[in-house]
């Protein structure tokens, strides 16, 4: 049985977007630039971050309010393109 995927969500809607890279000062500012490139503003208190058991990787999630699929597929095409994101959920 296939699902159609433009079924799955109601735009717009908050969407949770999970990115992992190893932990670089810069890396969180990085990711946050360039899912910022899609979204109008991503307040403060929307970006949360973790660090792994030993500090070698990070985790940031962003939590925006996306208006569209295209949207979301545009944002993990630039952040797969990015050498620095390991994984993006």
């Amino acid at each position: 049985m296939l699902i159609d995927q433009d079924k799955l969500f109601q735009f717009p809607c908050d969407f949770p977007i999970k990115i992992m890279g190893r932990a670089h000062p810069d890396f969180q500012d990085q990711v946050v630039a360039i899912v910022g490139n899609h979204v109008t503003k991503i307040p403060e208190h929307a970006i949360s971050s973790a660090h792994s058991a030993k500090g070698k990787y990070i985790s940031v999630t962003i939590t925006i309010t996306a208006t569209s699929r295209q949207q979301l597929d545009d944002i993990y095409g630039d952040l797969s393109a990015c050498d620095a994101v390991l994984m993006s959920l």
